[in-house]
């Protein structure tokens, strides 16, 4: 490879690492502007470039960010003219877009513990105002979106006689909401022992937020181990770099020679295992 080409390859890396990166940043923020372009018949005096980067920032966003897997092993394929890297972001795409719905899962379900943690404040200052509970539960819903698509069950259990407790323990079978237990049992005591509907949900507002407050706290002590793990993630594609600086050629020895694609694979398996690994203690960690 002479010096001529090696230099193409830098500068195609550095443009394809860099557009893919805008992309993925700025996805959410090219729909806005897209939306605001096209109004009112705006798009017919917008420049060319204009129209084509709304465009392409449009695809980008409707599709996942797990397809940037294939442009990136694509880029290395070229590089080291091998299909393997190929091969490998096909094969990364399934398992990122599987890491990426488990996370957005786990913050759809903080987002509703913490409507829980409104909706038994809000529940709680609607029945000081003079509300009835018949009324203030759904209001305080209304405001905090806290009962989730259960709330119409619950609002019709509310209003019309039905058994209110079961209908919240049903609700609280979803992710995060398992907050709806203790205003089913706020709400049973209630009915069936007289007691304060107000000051039980006051209590259990400060119990659910104090569990959340120490959740998030132990989350950002952890929040180091986590980026030791992906410094350690990082460092084999840090070494290939070091490695085609010096001038080894790493890539052709790991994809052209036996050796080297036995060393990829068993490194291949090694870094899963130990990510895998490390990933589990800190998670492990999280839960306790």
């Amino acid at each position: 490879m002479t010096a001529v080409s090696a230099a193409e390859c830098a500068y195609a890396a550095a443009l394809c690492g860099g557009a893919a990166v805008w992309f993925a940043v700025s996805a959410g923020k090219g729909r806005r502007r897209a939306r605001a372009l096209f109004r009112d018949g705006a798009a017919a005096d917008a420049p060319w470039h204009r129209r084509i980067l709304g465009w392409l920032r449009r695809r980008a966003g409707s599709l996942g960010r797990e397809w940037l897997c294939l442009p990136a092993g694509a880029l290395v394929a070229a590089v080291g003219a091998s299909p393997l890297p190929l091969c490998a972001g096909l094969l990364a795409v399934p398992l990122l877009r599987r890491r990426l719905r488990a996370a957005g899962l786990r913050r759809a379900a903080e987002r509703r513990a913490d409507a829980v943690i409104a909706l038994c404040g809000a529940t709680a200052g609607e029945l000081r105002a003079g509300l009835h509970p018949a009324r203030a539960l759904p209001a305080a819903s209304a405001m905090t979106g806290g009962l989730g698509g259960d709330e119409a069950a619950v609002v019709a259990a509310v209003r019309f006689g039905g058994d209110v407790p079961a209908a919240l323990r049903r609700a609280a079978s979803a992710a995060g909401a398992d907050g709806l237990v203790g205003i089913a049992t706020c709400w049973q005591v209630a009915v069936d022992g007289g007691a304060g509907l107000a000051a039980g949900l006051d209590r259990l507002e400060a119990a659910l937020r104090a569990e959340r407050d120490q959740r998030q706290g132990l989350r950002a002590q952890l929040a180091g181990a986590w980026s030791t793990v992906t410094v350690l993630a990082l460092l084999p594609a840090v070494g290939l770099g070091l490695g085609s600086a010096m001038g080894a050629h790493p890539l052709r020895i790991l994809l052209h020679t036996p050796a080297g694609i036995a060393c990829l694979m068993a490194g291949a398996l090694l870094e899963s295992a130990g990510l895998w690994w490390a990933g589990r203690i800190v998670r492990a960690g999280e839960a306790g």
